[in-house]
């Protein structure tokens, strides 16, 4: 057997929902709590360099730069790696913008590998952003990604709370699939 084959693939831990329920902050949060690596959102970098402005094509560049992005950081994690966002963000983000999503979105997403999905609940308070579209359709969003997540069998937690409640409650779930 060869060493490649010794070595033990690394935990992958998405974290999905809709905007502003705090995914960049528990993604590092969580990765420095497991001393590891997190993946950030490339959305947010390629929007912030096209000033926010962007069209159907580009979510498949940002899509495909999340991905790519991932690969890189896996090379790099230990026993976990966190996601902030992944490709269940950019579908529902197409659909609900585009009434349609990209075939390569869709076909990625059926092969995506992670070993839990933390949906961020939206029990924070909306948080002002320039790139953020849907301060009044959370609850909308937020039904999306739980059907999503139970139409395709995902293994999925809730994270709620505040503060540091909703670091440990998250913790908690990710300690029970290490």
């Amino acid at each position: 057997m060869s060493k490649k084959n010794n070595i033990k693939k690394p935990k992958k831990i998405a974290l999905t929902g809709p905007e502003s329920t705090g995914k960049s902050f528990l993604a590092q949060q969580l990765a420095d709590h497991y001393l590891t690596v997190w993946v950030p959102e490339f959305a947010r970098v390629f929007l912030l360099q096209q000033e926010g402005a962007y069209n159907y094509g580009d979510i498949l560049k940002i899509a495909r730069g999340q991905k790519i992005s991932e690969g890189a950081l896996l090379e790099l994690a230990d026993n976990l790696l966190f996601a902030d966002t992944e490709l269940l963000v950019t579908k529902i983000w197409c659909d609900v913008k585009y009434g349609k999503c990209h075939p390569w979105i869709l076909e990625n997403l059926d092969r995506q590998d992670y070993d839990l999905y933390l949906l961020m609940d939206i029990d924070l308070p909306w948080e002002y952003d320039p790139l953020r579209e849907h301060p009044d359709r959370r609850k909308y969003l937020f039904d999306l990604y739980l059907d999503e997540l139970e139409a395709r069998g995902l293994n999925y937690k809730i994270v709620s709370g505040t503060g540091d409640g909703r670091f440990k409650n998250a913790v908690k779930f990710v300690e029970d699939i290490i």
